[in-house]
């Protein structure tokens, strides 16, 4: 092993994680108010100087990976401008109703994207989209014990074309492996359920799991 391996890892015995920095915000204001999201620009005091930097300021979102007793995994595929493409994805959504609780969230996704209710909800990934460039965190969680929901919701814009279709979970991998699907949330999720699986499913978080990376930081006093 190589001398510098330890310092790599964090050192020996530490649990790779990480860790939650709070720098002074010396300035904050935002020069873009878009539709769906915004763009701040920040001054951050950052050791004997300071840095400027522009990102997306999200509200964050979640995700559900939802999978039947046969380990066939419920994907849509919609189109997104931005890439250009009808992509497959799994139901998400942002999470911009006030004081929604993310569980509650992801219910609604689920309904509203895919006409299904879960009787068992657990975490199975939390991440940053793009931490260069976004504050935007995704909580997917995995959904099992499928039904139907009551209701049939009706679709608009891009939802209004949304295809439907039931895959295995191993033909999930196959194709992010082959590079032949490319969205972020999916890949995680399926690469995510795929080693919960072999591990019978254990280690997954509680379904009102903390989500403490959540909330960016305290904006700065200045600016909107």
């Amino acid at each position: 092993m190589p001398e510098h391996a330890d310092a790599v890892v964090g050192g020996q015995g530490d649990l790779l994680a990480d860790d939650r920095v709070e720098l002074p915000i010396l300035a904050s204001e935002r020069v873009f108010e878009g539709r769906v999201w915004n763009i701040r620009r920040e001054t951050v005091a950052l050791d004997d100087g300071e840095i400027v930097r522009e990102f997306m300021d999200h509200t964050g979102a979640v995700g559900v990976l939802a999978i039947d007793e046969h380990d066939r995994v419920l994907l849509i595929k919609q189109y997104r401008h931005p890439i250009r493409m009808r992509d497959w994805e799994i139901p998400a959504g942002l999470l911009d109703i006030e004081g929604e609780d993310p569980l509650v969230g992801a219910q609604r996704e689920l309904a509203e994207e895919a006409d299904l209710e879960a009787s068992d909800w657990a975490v199975l990934a939390d991440f940053a989209t793009s931490p260069g460039g976004s504050d935007e965190m995704i909580r997917v969680y995995l959904a099992r014990g499928l039904r139907a929901a009551p209701e049939v919701h009706a679709r608009e814009a891009e939802e209004a074309g949304i295809e439907v279709r039931w895959v295995p979970l191993d033909e999930c991998v196959d194709a992010v492996l082959a590079r032949r699907i490319h969205n972020g949330p999916m890949s995680i999720a399926v690469l995510a359920a795929f080693a919960a699986r072999a591990r019978d499913w254990q280690g997954l978080g509680e379904a009102d799991a903390p989500w403490p990376n959540r909330t960016p930081p305290v904006r700065g006093a200045t600016g909107s």
